[in-house]
């Protein structure tokens, strides 16, 4: 039993190193969702010619701003620098993407990648980004 407790005291003590994982996978994801339209103009005005047909102003603007702010986004999470905010950013990025899926009538398949990106975002605005990031925790 003292075993477990050890195990369990060791683990928790290092809480951090989770919290430091999951930025890895969420600041890569992002990363891997946007980097097509960074550096392609013509998959950026696919993105836009989607956001036109669903009814957005200005969609070449609001295609650059999305992508960017995912890309910034990943980037501060990634390292640990203002994690609060830039997760707050995505949040809100992200309920949008969620109630355009919602729109279409997309699956909860098709949602969950814009839905684990929101809820982790939601997650590190409450426990921050951890010992493991340039900002302090």
């Amino acid at each position: 039993m003292s075993r477990i407790y050890d195990l369990k005291e060791k683990l928790s003590s290092r809480a951090y190193i989770g919290i430091f994982i999951l930025r890895i996978f969420v600041s890569l994801r992002l990363l891997y969702g946007v980097i097509d339209n960074i550096v392609s103009w013509e998959q950026m005005l696919e993105f836009s010619g989607f956001l036109h047909i669903n009814g957005f102003p200005f969609p070449v603007i609001s295609a650059i701003l999305s992508v960017y702010i995912q890309a910034i986004g990943g980037l501060l999470i990634l390292i640990g620098y203002h994690i609060r905010l830039a997760s707050l950013v995505l949040v809100i990025n992200f309920i949008i993407a969620a109630l355009v899926h919602i729109r279409l009538g997309d699956s909860i398949e098709a949602m969950t990648p814009a839905l684990a990106i929101l809820f982790c975002c939601l997650a590190f605005i409450f426990m921050g980004s951890g010992k493991l990031s340039i900002s302090k925790p």
